[in-house]
């Protein structure tokens, strides 16, 4: 979730369970071997040796696709927890749920270009304070009057905000927003510290107003919407959205789904919105999320609730979503790669290291050329 929990992600960024052959089934997902998906056919006794030898520590789940088709997936075990609660000793496999925590709010900028789509929400330029009526009074600065939807949609709400505490502590923004009694006006009355636009600073509490926006202008719940407009259509049953105390989806972190599910969501991107036929998301709203990304830090940029890159070595584009913990699904679009990778490093600011090291040593010197 914090940024620097992400740092070394600029370069690209117990047992095995499964591995998809050509005859294997995995749910409706076509399935390949390595080889024949240009993916080298040793990479998955590879992952597993390096597991062994402890140098990919918290792993619970890798899956990785390539033209469409599934060509590695491995689970493992290890202790989990869902939003903050233990859980004990998992043994992953395909039918288990995991947090994907801020992977969440990738999810969310899809929501939204749906339900934009749709009409049901006001579009990229419109000031956001309008659409909180209740809190007229905090434009009392003007500069908060002049926060749109796109400043939300790429986290440059020019409001004070700290994330980088870790998120076991009170005063960590996201955790006092679920914890306070009116998120909204808790995320919409931070100090103003800049100009709307011209900072960025990670913050959840921008993922809980553009939720926010979506279950008003359908009607719905977050979640509700989600499976009617993007989880139904993908053949994605299997999910839950953890909710605060206030009964409201956790937009920024909430999600917990099935790997295979997150990967449908991969290949969406990878597709530019259209599965298997079905526009799913608007090809433009995609084009406007990964284009002319805001510079966070480190040299990444972040576009509508989407972190974006190029690689260090051969600057091939990547697209991804982060969770706190070394959640990770990450897009190459060049290679025609969709990665996912679970763990359970939960608040610990090294969390990036195992995904890291997985996708330099196996997963990128495994892929070849088409």
């Amino acid at each position: 979730m914090a940024i620097l929990k992400h740092a070394l992600f600029s370069f690209l960024v117990a047992a095995a369970i499964v591995t998809p052959a050509a005859a294997q089934p995995a749910d409706d997902w076509p399935v390949a071997g390595p080889a024949s998906a240009g993916f080298a056919p040793d990479a998955a006794a590879q992952l597993d040796a390096a597991f062994d030898r402890g140098e990919l520590p918290d792993l619970h789940a890798v899956l990785v696709a390539r033209h469409g088709k599934l060509v590695l997936e491995r689970y493992f075990e290890g202790t989990d927890e869902s939003w903050g609660t233990p859980l004990g000793h998992v043994r992953f496999g395909p039918e288990t749920r995991h947090d994907l925590r801020s992977i969440s709010k990738s999810v969310v900028g899809l929501l939204y270009g749906i339900a934009l789509e749709r009409g049901l929400v006001p579009g990229v330029d419109a000031p956001v304070l309008e659409r909180f009526p209740d809190y007229a009074d905090l434009g009392a600065d003007v500069r908060r009057g002049r926060i749109r939807v796109r400043h939300a949609l790429t986290m440059t709400l020019g409001t004070a905000w700290d994330e980088s505490l870790p998120y076991t502590d009170r005063r960590n923004s996201e955790i006092a927003m679920e914890r306070s009694r009116d998120r909204y006006r808790y995320v919409l009355a931070r100090p103003m510290v800049a100009e709307p636009g011209k900072r960025w600073n990670y913050n959840g509490g921008a993922t809980a107003l553009l939720g926010h926006l979506i279950a008003a202008g359908s009607g719905k719940t977050l979640l509700a919407f989600a499976r009617e407009h993007l989880f139904d259509p993908l053949g994605i049953s299997q999910v839950d959205w953890a909710s605060g105390a206030d009964g409201v989806h956790a937009a920024a972190s909430g999600l917990r789904m099935r790997p295979r599910d997150l990967a449908r969501i991969g290949q969406l991107v990878l597709d530019e919105g259209n599965w298997r036929g079905r526009q799913v998301v608007a090809r433009d709203w995609l084009k406007a999320s990964f284009e002319n990304p805001v510079q966070a830090q480190l040299g990444l940029g972040y576009g509508y609730q989407w972190w974006l890159g190029r690689g260090r070595g051969d600057g091939r584009r990547w697209i991804a979503g982060f969770g706190n913990g070394g959640q990770r699904l990450i897009v190459i679009p060049d290679l025609q790669l969709v990665v996912v990778v679970t763990a359970g490093a939960y608040n610990r600011p090294r969390d990036w290291e195992t995904s890291v090291k997985l996708m330099r040593d196996i997963v990128l010197p495994a892929v070849s050329q088409p």
